[in-house]
C-alpha cells in the first residue's frame, strides 16, 4: 500500500460576469488525502474499475520516484528501467497491482501507478502549453459534463483535457476534438490509444477558426470548448452546434483575448441564436450567462514536526503553552507537550501563477 499524501489546495477564484459588469473573488480550502491507486474509467468491460487489478504486459504505467519525477512507461517482459535507484526489471512488475512498491537490485525502490487522467498531465509529452489539474477540473465541473455527454473541442494540443472530459463522458459519451496541424492530431490519436480512451475520442484535422465545427454536430453538442488564439471567430460556428441550455467555454491567456470573445459573445452569438430559435426580440440576458473566471492553484505541504522553545519558529508556541500550562498548574508537562508532534501546512516554493482566462457562456432555455 503506498503511503498517503496529504495535499492542502488554496483555489482563488476571480469571476467577472455580465460583461464586466461585477467583480467576485472566492477562495476554496480543499484537503486531499489521496492514494495514487486509481485508475481511469476502462473501456473494456473485462477491465472493472479496481483497487486489485494487476500489471499486465503491454500496459501504460506511471512509474513514481518522487513527487516532481514520474514518468509512463509502457511494460514489456524482457526490458528494464534503469534509473539512479538501480536497475527494474519489467518481469518483476507483471502480476502486481496497481499501485506495488517494487524493488531494483540495490534496494532502492519505485510505485506503479495507473495512468490516471490527473497523474497523464504530469507526465505527457508537451507539443503545446496544456491546461492543469486546476483549470481542468473547474472547466468539467462548470460545464456541467457528466456521462453521456457530447462535448466538441478545438485545440487538441497535447491533449491533456481531452483525457479528463473523456473519462468524465464515460461509457456512454463521446468527445470530438479537433486540431489544424496534422502530426499534432497524430500524436494525440497514439496518446489516446495508450490511455485507452480511444474509443471515447475522435480527433479531427481542422481549422475551426476558418472552418467551423463539422455542420454533422449542429444543434447535437452538450459543451463546446475553445483553446484558439482568436476564439472569436469560432463562436457563431459553436452557437450553431450546442443544444438548447448547452455551454461554452473559452480558454485565453490573454485578458485583451477575453474582451473580445466576450463582445462577440453579447453581439453576434445572440443574434445567431435569435435566428435558430426563431426570436423576433429577445434581449441578451435572457439568452446568455457570461462568466470569466481566472483560477489560481497555491499548494500547501502538510507535514507532522516536533516543535520546542528553542526552536526560532517555534518560540511563540513554546511561549504560549508555558503560559497555558502556568495558569493551568500543570507545568510538569511542558516538555513533553513542546517535544510533541504538531502538524503545519506550508506553501510550497514554487507556487504557479496565472494559467489564463476561463470565459463560459451558456443557452438560456426559453419557455
Amino acid at each position: 500500500m503506498i503511503r498517503p499524501k496529504y495535499e492542502l489546495y488554496s483555489l482563488y477564484s476571480h469571476g467577472v460576469s455580465g460583461g464586466w459588469g461585477a467583480l467576485s473573488c472566492s477562495c476554496y480550502c480543499i484537503l486531499f488525502y489521496k492514494f495514487r491507486s486509481l485508475r481511469m474509467l476502462p473501456i473494456d468491460p473485462t477491465k472493472k474499475i479496481s483497487f486489485s487489478r494487476i500489471v499486465c504486459d503491454g500496459d501504460l504505467v506511471i512509474v513514481y520516484e518522487r513527487h516532481d519525477n514520474m514518468k509512463a512507461v509502457k511494460v514489456c517482459q524482457d526490458s528494464v528501467l534503469q534509473n539512479r535507484f538501480g536497475v527494474f526489471k519489467h518481469s518483476d512488475w507483471i502480476g502486481k497491482p496497481f499501485g506495488s512498491k517494487v524493488f531494483s537490485n540495490k534496494g532502492g525502490f519505485i510505485y506503479l501507478l495507473a495512468p490516471t487522467p490527473e497523474l497523464w498531465t504530469l507526465v505527457l509529452s508537451h507539443r503545446t502549453q496544456i491546461l492543469y489539474i486546476a483549470d481542468i477540473s473547474f472547466v468539467v465541473m462548470y460545464l456541467e459534463i457528466v456521462p453521456g455527454c457530447l462535448v466538441l473541442e478545438s485545440g487538441t494540443g497535447s491533449g491533456s483535457l481531452t483525457t479528463s472530459l473523456a473519462r468524465a463522458v464515460a461509457p456512454t459519451g463521446h468527445v470530438y476534438t479537433f486540431d489544424f496541424h496534422e502530426q499534432r492530431a497524430a500524436s494525440a490519436r497514439e496518446d489516446f490509444e495508450k490511455t485507452e480512451v480511444c474509443n471515447l475520442v475522435t480527433v479531427g484535422v481542422r481549422d475551426i477558426q476558418g472552418e467551423g465545427f463539422p455542420e454533422e454536430f449542429s444543434g447535437l453538442a452538450d459543451s463546446v470548448f475553445l483553446d484558439l488564439p482568436q476564439p472569436w471567430l469560432a463562436i457563431p460556428s459553436a452557437a450553431k452546434m450546442l443544444k438548447p441550455d448547452g455551454a461554452l467555454c473559452s480558454f485565453s491567456p490573454c485578458i485583451e483575448q477575453v474582451q473580445r470573445t466576450c463582445d462577440t459573445l453579447i453581439s453576434k452569438f445572440t443574434v445567431l441564436i435569435r435566428s435558430l430559435m426563431g426570436l423576433v426580440h429577445v434581449s441578451s440576458a435572457s439568452l446568455l450567462d457570461i462568466r470569466t473566471f481566472e483560477v489560481l492553484l497555491r499548494t500547501y505541504e502538510v507535514q507532522e514536526v516536533r516543535m520546542n522553545c528553542s526552536q526560532g519558529d517555534g518560540g511563540n508556541l513554546g511561549s504560549l503553552i508555558r503560559k497555558r500550562r502556568r495558569h493551568s498548574g500543570k507545568g510538569n508537562n511542558v516538555q513533553d507537550n513542546l517535544s510533541s508532534p504538531t502538524v503545519m501546512a506550508r506553501p510550497c516554493s514554487e507556487a504557479k501563477g496565472h494559467t489564463g482566462y476561463l470565459t463560459f457562456a451558456r443557452l438560456k432555455c426559453l419557455s
